[in-house]
């Protein structure tokens, strides 16, 4: 057995051994340091094998009885709940599997429930999960902020020993690696100390990535005079010897740019004509709509379904399980396809459109070839002299992978002001150490105890003679005996409004007299009218009834050719980005 292998219990290193074989890199480099207890930061191309390099040690001390069995000692936390769902999956059937190896082998392992805490798991489930905790919780960076704010699900969370935290580097930038970060800080005042493992993509900088992970472990208690110590985290990061093959083409035969599309259709089709599976990328949620009607067009069954954001989420299970399952032969999705949810293996990539960043670039054509040693191939198309040459800087960046920097947001005052009011729910603060317990987040370690002081009168009312609701006062602060509790009536402000995903003002479209089956953006809503026919997810629909929040339909015959259109979809270029398009643009002018 594998040298590294030998560090686990014989039963689960010969499973591993059996069903993979040899240990990828990044797992040799990386077990020894989890099994060491120590923090972990692990980077490594896409189809290294990341997620289990982070959860087999928990397994092993699970199944083997070191954590004990009836309370939760993992928590996995990552930014989609549809990578959720697929990580459950993944980590039952290697269950089931062990389950039985330990008892031939004469052991007697425990039962290790899994469970998915998200904003779709239904009343009756989370009462269940309270009254009996999976040993394994999976959850949302915003799931697990709600479940720090309630008496009874906080109780779930007393006996953690290890919290892994993937696809980091998707919401390290933005105010939900914020969000996530203080949760994960709260969680250390509950539970006391755990392990960190953080999986991620490639990612730089790296050491600024580990010490975000990390925070700031309080010496001594929390108070006016706490002092703090970094968290030291390993970092252990693969080299990205992945090949990638890239082209970028241009749909050949005419200049007309109203053919540009439908000559796109027709190339298209013979790609996936000749692959088993294909992912094509688009950069929206329209362009979604528009290839996919293209590519159906004329045909008697589609041969592409859309997926992105504002399609249900059971429309969207259904179309990745199809391709899977070789009953659909391309998807055609925004970014709501880039991370490791589990289509099946692809044969190639296409990218309609320059990705918004080389890291994008690389997580998208990263999702064929998703095998160890397996190149990942992916054609490029540009739809304009623009694309082409973001197409041009992009390529020299994918393949030196000069990938964007990683940048936290620092001390974000709107994110305070709802950990400040998830925090003071459950219990009654000592405002001094309040402030202590929120500088351990990195994002807070430098927040400026007079920034803290006015978020505090805020929230306690100090505008409370406005007539703008969201003023009205959400804490009771005892300057006397400097103590802030929030108001009971913050609770379902907080239970209904919780996080840092903007709400766009979205229309559920619902089929008359049955379910949810996507998103409408409110402006297109506005220009239609009863009886219009529109393409959404293959389908077309009738509009029956528009009411203030919904769009009622009936399925309709095929042929309609409006397609929907998002607001605010938009994703900016990074600053290096743009340097770079500046440099080719610079140098392509002085003849370079």
């Amino acid at each position: 057995m594998n040298d590294v292998l030998s560090a686990f219990h014989p039963v689960i290193g010969g499973w591993f051994a059996l069903r993979y074989g040899r240990p990828t890199p990044v797992q040799e480099a990386a077990w020894p340091r989890i099994l060491a207890g120590e923090h972990v930061l692990v980077t490594a191309p896409t189809g290294s094998g990341k997620t289990l390099t982070a959860f087999l040690a928990a397994l092993d001390a699970l199944l083997t009885g070191r954590w004990p069995a009836g309370s939760t000692s993992v928590v996995y936390v990552s930014p989609l709940k549809a990578l959720n769902n697929d990580i459950e999956r993944n980590l039952i059937a290697p269950l089931a599997e062990l389950g039985p190896r330990f008892s031939a082998a004469g052991i007697e392992a425990p039962q290790i429930r899994v469970f998915t805490r998200s904003g779709d798991t239904p009343a009756d489930d989370r009462r269940r999960m309270v009254r009996r905790p999976p040993e394994i919780l999976i959850t949302t960076p915003e799931s697990l902020n709600l479940l720090l704010s309630a008496s009874s699900s906080r109780e779930v969370l007393t006996r953690v020993r290890l919290v892994i935290l993937d696809e980091i580097h998707a919401i390290v930038g933005g105010k939900r690696g914020t969000h996530l970060i203080t949760a994960v800080e709260r969680l250390a005042v509950l539970a006391g100390e755990f392990q960190r493992v953080a999986v991620s993509a490639t990612v730089r900088p790296q050491a600024t990535v580990a010490e975000f992970v990390g925070g700031y472990e309080p010496v001594g208690p929390l108070g006016p005079t706490t002092a703090y110590r970094p968290r030291p985290v390993a970092i252990v990061s693969a080299p990205d010897c992945k090949r990638i093959e890239l082209s970028v083409d241009v749909p050949s035969d005419g200049d007309d740019p109203a053919e540009f599309w439908p000559r796109l259709a027709s190339e298209l089709r013979t790609i996936i004509d000749a692959n088993r599976s294909t992912l094509v990328f688009v950069n929206s949620r329209r362009h979604a709509e528009r290839v996919t009607l293209l590519l159906n067009e004329g045909l008697d069954e589609p041969i592409a379904y859309s997926h992105h954001g504002s399609l249900a989420r059971e429309l969207r299970y259904f179309v990745e399980q199809s391709l899977k399952a070789g009953r659909l032969r391309a998807i055609v999705a925004t970014s709501s396809l880039e991370l490791g949810i589990d289509i099946g293996d692809l044969d190639q990539v296409v990218l309609v459109q320059t990705p918004p960043g080389v890291a994008a670039t690389l997580q998208r054509v990263g999702r064929a070839g998703h095998q160890v040693d397996a190149a990942s191939r992916g054609s490029r198309y540009a739809t304009n002299g623009r694309d082409l040459v973001d197409a041009a800087v992009v390529s020299r960046a994918v393949a030196e992978r000069a990938i964007e920097e990683s940048r936290p947001i620092r001390s974000p005052l709107d994110v305070l002001a709802q950990v400040i009011v998830g925090m003071t729910i459950v219990e009654t603060w000592d405002i001094d150490a309040l402030y202590a317990a929120i500088r351990t987040a990195w994002p807070y370690r430098e927040l400026d105890r007079r920034q803290f002081e006015l978020v505090l009168e805020m929230l306690a009312g100090r505008y409370a003679d406005t007539r703008i609701p969201s003023l009205q006062p959400r804490l009771t602060v005892d300057r006397v005996a400097g103590t802030v509790r929030a108001r009971d009536a913050s609770r379902v402000l907080l239970y209904q409004s919780g996080g840092t995903i903007p709400d766009r003002g979205y229309f559920g479209l619902r089929v008359s007299g049955g379910g949810k089956v996507g998103e409408l953006d409110e402006e297109f809503v506005w220009e239609r009218r009863v009886g219009e026919t529109f393409v959404l997810g293959t389908q077309a629909w009738t509009i029956t009834a528009i009411t203030d929040r919904d769009v009622e339909v009936v399925p309709a015959r095929p042929g309609a050719d409006q397609i929907p259109f998002w607001r605010a979809t938009a994703r900016g270029r990074d600053v290096s980005y743009c340097l770079g398009i500046l440099d080719f643009l610079d140098r392509c002018n002085q003849g370079l």
